[in-house]
């Protein structure tokens, strides 16, 4: 028998920042958000308040009757939470780029519906240019997946879980590692009493531009240039700071590799 998915209905499984803005962004696309469970009820009802939806942190009172499911709890808690969840009908996603879809099999449908982006409480995110990666138990699971993540996203992509960790990876990379960059130089600049808001205007023009043209080709600095006086010079400077010391020298020869051998 041919199963037809028609999605309205969501329970919402997590009550976090992923959670928060793909809730958002289903009832702003004219889905019923039914139901938030967390284990934290407060947060629960934090949630589930902002869509007129009921709100539980007991395992045993989460809906049965709902089309979908959305698991947004990290990734180390998912086996558990689904472990502990009912059986439904209803479709069950996880939101995550590097955990198995065979970790929802006690779920007939179960799909990943994985949003690669970065998302944080109190920031909008247009959720329209979001990539949706998404795998599903079958044809017709995915088949309602790529509709749902259509009404939200232009962006969709069918994808297995050897890609998705391999996107996950690049993301680390260009999100996490870069954020840990701006973090750093902003604590060196406090260190010497220089305004950390100074970097500002160079940050949106570093990303302005990959967007606009590929990384290799922008690159510039003094290794780009194989300026081995200014390098030593920063070196010098960074003498007592070993692990910035280590991650400036990783980073130098690795572009001087790239660009100079």
């Amino acid at each position: 028998m041919h199963h037809h998915f028609h999605i309205h209905s969501v329970v919402v499984i997590g009550s976090g920042n992923v959670a928060g803005h793909l809730a958002k962004a289903m009832h702003d696309a004219g889905l019923d958000i039914v139901q938030v469970f967390s284990p934290h009820i407060g947060h629960a009802r934090s949630l589930a308040d902002r869509f007129r939806a009921e709100a539980t942190n007991d395992y045993s009172k989460i809906k049965t009757d709902a089309d979908f499911y959305l698991l947004a709890v990290p990734d180390g808690e998912i086996a558990h939470v689904a472990a502990r969840m009912p059986e439904t009908e209803g479709m069950v996603c996880h939101t995550s780029g590097s955990t198995s879809l065979q970790v929802l099999e006690k779920f007939p449908y179960r799909g990943v519906f994985y949003p690669f982006q970065t998302f944080s409480r109190n920031r909008a995110v247009d959720i329209s240019a979001v990539p949706f990666c998404l795998e599903a138990s079958d044809p017709y699971v995915l088949k309602a997946l790529q509709y749902l993540a259509g009404k939200l996203s232009g962006s969709v992509h069918v994808m297995g879980l050897k890609q998705r960790e391999k996107l996950h990876l690049a993301g680390v990379l260009v999100n996490n590692f870069t954020n840990h960059l701006y973090a750093l130089g902003a604590a060196f600049l406090e260190e010497n009493h220089l305004d950390a808001g100074l970097l500002l205007p160079l940050i949106k023009e570093t990303a302005a531009k990959v967007c606009e043209l590929p990384a290799d080709e922008v690159q510039t600095g003094p290794a780009r240039r194989d300026d081995m006086a200014t390098i030593e010079g920063h070196l010098r400077i960074l003498k007592n700071k070993n692990d910035l010391k280590e991650i400036y020298q990783i980073f130098s020869q690795q572009i001087l590799k790239k660009y100079h051998e």
